[in-house]
């Protein structure tokens, strides 16, 4: 585990978002193949009012056996204020009348190269090399995370193409690899 004293703001930008969070008295938890299989991502949850920006996610969101496709999300404080999906909007318009659902739970980088394409299982796709997601929802508790809800939803998007991450404006991250 990082105690995330040392990443306090955290920027990621794709070639259609760009959002930021604060991570302070956040724990950043390296998942290691002891409580999640397959393993390969790096997580945490942000402080919860702390997300601003746009993101989109280039890859099916799937929850429930519902796919939504094409979503992108406006943040204000934390706080989901306006979405859009190409495919299963009415889906997400009754998930984020759910207590907690407009805020987010998680933040990771998905770190496992030997998943490289989507399989529409949640446990494999989070975690693949190139990619990050950010779940709206319930927080981890082991990480610091606050916010309470009945669902977390895990929503992906690609890096390889322009993205781009940056810890204490510092990039950390370029084109689906880190750089250091």
């Amino acid at each position: 585990m990082i105690n995330s004293t040392a990443i306090r703001n955290s920027f990621i930008k794709g070639p259609d978002f760009e959002i930021s969070f604060n991570t302070e008295g956040r724990l950043w938890i390296n998942s290691d193949g002891k409580t999640n299989m397959p393993s390969g991502e790096v997580y945490t949850s942000p402080v919860e009012d702390s997300v601003n920006g746009v993101i989109h996610f280039s890859y099916p969101c799937i929850y429930n056996g519902n796919e939504v496709e094409g979503v992108t999300l406006w943040v204000k404080d934390g706080f989901v204020e306006k979405w859009e999906a190409a495919k299963g909007k009415d889906y997400l318009d009754k998930i984020f009348e759910l207590k907690g659902a407009r805020r987010f739970g998680e933040a990771a980088i998905g770190t496992n190269e030997n998943i490289n394409k989507i399989t529409k299982n949640i446990l494999f796709d989070e975690k693949m090399g190139g990619s990050i997601h950010m779940a709206v929802g319930q927080s981890y508790l082991q990480t610091g995370g606050k916010n309470e809800s009945s669902i977390h939803w895990d929503m992906i998007t690609d890096m390889k193409n322009g993205g781009e991450i940056f810890a204490d404006n510092e990039l950390i991250y370029k084109d689906g690899k880190f750089i250091f």
